[in-house]
């Protein structure tokens, strides 16, 4: 037998939903996965890997060392000098293993769902192959963000000073490299996520991006990717530049003209150009070492209206114009807001060199000051990153859209907006249900001491628990279509309240017959050695009974099935009774038919007693169901509510810009194309319309109401399951 045959193997089949992995780097079988825990073993986490989620079936490949070009095991499954018949020596698949050496992790800290990076990190980088990958490290920091993230990416030439800004930004005066020299110091693109210093509750994510035009790379593909990723990714998109805004400058834009070359759309009621304004960030022009004079005409202009000038379409059709407009038209098209900044030279040539030392005291007042109003601007007015509908994106989110835009652009596609939703959505949302099901479930177990005295204890916790749980997924979920991974999360919560109810009621059982077993130890004892069978023995078996009774019903923690077990030893005892009554020869038989009168009517107010507690059992639990499908309604309305702010907010930006375009056009002579114009503003203002009614009670959870409504019988004979009714 060979020893790739004695050599253990892992073979363990995903069931669907959990995460599997391939590295790129190893395998020779692009099918070949390994499974969480060997992944977690495994050198493959340090490589350039792939991470899905599985549909179910798929076996791991962990210890087939056919189908991998290096590191077919994890530590767990390593073959040992042994299984390779090699007594004395370390097999190379271990020392593979422990002479890799462990990459170098940033340093952050996390507080509530939030990041502080010391430093920034690579987010994409450029293998030696030329192909792009998502840094693991960086992934590991966004999964860790819950909350809203605004992006802001830079973009421009190399060795115009656009990593200063970003510091600037970050609040630092060191972070993003800086450089002297005409070597390019950022390579792909680089994170670094710090608290929002203006808005509660938000993350701010800044991307620094390679330079563009760097000579070394030669690579005017790359560039463009690069560029693309920036205005994928980011909610505001800051360009970079020297001097002025003249033809030179705008010619070296010439990467916005080939963004519907490089993002796709899928065909709707829009045009093409208006999908993409729709889901583009906002566009912010950095003018640095600026020379002028803002004046049109000899009056003072503002930056943005600098900007505007600068923009304006010439008109004609000759190969010339349109060089001259197609830059310019694209800017307009695409970006539905713009601004522009402009900053005098920060200091000498000789200081310029060592920036990351100098204080603002060290800087020209001018700058400083255009700098700050620069920072204000994009730390007030930058906005979450959104996708089409104003859905929201948190950290975790936008590393898995980082994903799945160098996927696609590794893969030779090119990126799909609407498939990133899909896949988006197909990532976030199964995984939303498992973590807030698993901190309900968690909170449940350390939360509930069993058994409760009440069921309405049981109820209080499960409530905080759920509408926790509830929160979690809320805000984790994304583009949850017909909402049907929120009701898969009530189901499954409601299912483990109901475990969470039968588990009280037999540890109640438990505890109440330990407590019968006590208060009526005396009372048995008597019955098992005969004292009660004799004259005057009836009204002995009477008091011990009643005070039997009378301690159980004064002790402490008996949870929610104490008057149904005690219920259960009456009536054990009652065919006793009848029994010793009829061998009391000291009771008449008047005597003897009073005492069944009032048994009969102390057994009438036990069941009296028995039907209470069940029937406050049941209606809390019913009010618990009625409660759930509430909390699930309010926190679905306040996310669609914001959502819906955000769409109207997006459709405003975008009607306005587009009339705004028309209107140019209009003063330009370009009135066949402000007249093409007429036609999208038309959909556009009936989308803005329509966005601005508020949207109704999701259909699906209404149906739940109503049914809970007309299938009473049906729900109370489930929830009657739960105690064993």
């Amino acid at each position: 037998m060979s020893w790739q045959r004695q050599t253990p193997r892992c073979g363990r089949v995903s069931r669907s939903g959990e995460t599997i992995y391939s590295c790129r780097d190893c395998v020779l079988d692009p099918t070949c996965v390994m499974c969480q825990d060997c992944f977690q073993y495994s050198i493959h986490s340090r490589h350039n890997f792939k991470k899905r989620v599985s549909n179910g079936g798929t076996a791991c490949n962990c210890g087939e060392v056919d189908v991998w070009r290096s590191a077919p095991y994890c530590s767990q499954h390593a073959p040992t000098a042994s299984d390779l018949g090699e007594p004395t020596r370390t097999s190379r698949w271990e020392k593979q293993w422990h002479e890799v050496p462990l990459p170098r992790q940033p340093e952050a800290s996390v507080t509530g769902g939030s990041v502080t990076m010391n430093e920034p990190i690579c987010l994409i980088d450029t293998g030696r192959d030329g192909r792009m990958s998502v840094q693991q490290g960086a992934l590991q920091i966004l999964e860790q963000i819950q909350q809203p993230v605004v992006v802001v990416a830079v973009v421009g030439l190399y060795r115009t000073g656009k990593s200063y800004l970003m510091n600037r930004l970050a609040g630092r005066q060191s972070g993003f490299a800086l450089g002297s020299t005409i070597e390019s110091k950022t390579k792909g693109i680089w994170m670094w996520c710090v608290p929002h210093p203006f808005k509660d509750g938000h993350t701010l994510v800044l991307l620094d991006t390679e330079g563009l035009g760097d000579v070394e790379k030669g690579d005017d593909k790359h560039d463009t990717w690069i560029f693309c990723l920036a205005v994928l990714l980011s909610s505001t998109l800051v360009y970079n530049s020297l001097g002025i805004i003249d033809n030179i400058a705008l010619e070296k834009l010439q990467f916005v003209t080939e963004l519907t070359e490089h993002i796709r759309v899928k065909s709707s009621d829009h045009s093409r150009n208006t999908e993409l304004m729709r889901v583009f960030p906002s566009f912010v022009w950095t003018v640095r070492d600026f020379t002028l004079e803002l004046e049109l005409n000899g009056k003072p202009i503002t930056s943005d209206e600098y900007l505007e000038n600068s923009l304006k379409l010439k008109s004609g059709s000759t190969p010339e114009v349109e060089r001259h407009n197609k830059v310019r038209q694209s800017l307009k098209e695409f970006f539905a807001v713009r601004r522009c900044f402009v900053m005098d030279r920060p200091a000498s040539a000789a200081k310029m060199k060592r920036m990351e030392q100098l204080t603002d005291a060290d800087l020209e007042p001018s700058f400083v000051q255009q700098a700050q109003q620069f920072c204000s601007y994009i730390h007030q007015q930058a906005q979450v990153k959104t996708m089409r509908g104003g859905r929201g994106l948190t950290g975790r989110m936008l590393g898995s859209l980082a994903e799945t835009y160098v996927e696609a652009i590794r893969s030779g596609k090119v990126p799909c907006l609407e498939s990133a939703v899909e896949a988006l959505a197909k990532i976030q949302n199964g995984r939303a249900v498992a973590e807030a099901l698993e901190f309900y479930w968690a909170k449940m177990t350390r939360k509930v001491q069993f058994p409760t005295e009440t069921q309405e204890a049981l109820s209080r916790v499960h409530t905080s628990a759920e509408k926790q749980a509830i929160s979690i997924f809320i805000k984790a979920s994304f583009n949850d279509q017909d909402y049907k991974h929120q009701q898969q999360l009530k189901a499954s919560i409601e299912e483990k309240y109901g475990a969470l109810c039968k588990r009280n009621v037999k540890e109640s059982r438990k505890v109440c017959w330990s407590v019968i077993r006590r208060v009526f130890a005396s009372l048995d004892h008597g019955l098992s050695n005969g004292s009660y069978m004799r004259p005057g023995g009836y009204r002995k078996f009477r008091s011990a009974l009643d005070q039997g009774a009378q301690l159980y019903r004064s002790a402490k923690r008996k949870g929610v099935m104490s008057e149904e077990v005690l219920t259960e030893y009456l009536e054990e005892k009652h065919v006793v009774g009848q029994s010793v009554r009829a061998a009391d020869q000291n009771l008449t038989d008047a005597q003897k038919k009073m005492e069944e009168e009032n048994i009969r009517r102390e057994e009438a107010e036990q069941q009296q007693r028995l039907l209470q507690q069940r029937t406050r059992m049941q209606e809390q639990a019913l009010r618990d169901l009625e409660e759930s499908n509430q909390e699930n309604i309010r926190q679905l309305n306040r996310k669609m509510e914001e959502e819906r702010h955000r769409n109207q907010k997006e459709l405003q930006r975008v009607l306005s810009a587009k009339l705004q375009e028309q209107k140019e056009l209009l003063e330009r002579g370009f009135d066949r194309r402000a007249e093409d114009l007429e036609e999208e503003i038309k959909k556009l203002k009936r989308d803005k319309r329509e966005a601005e009614k508020p949207k109704p009670e999701p259909s699906c959870w209404s149906e739940v109401k109503a049914g809970l409504k007309q299938a009473g019988k049906a729900v109370g004979k489930k929830v009657a399951s739960w105690f064993g009714f």
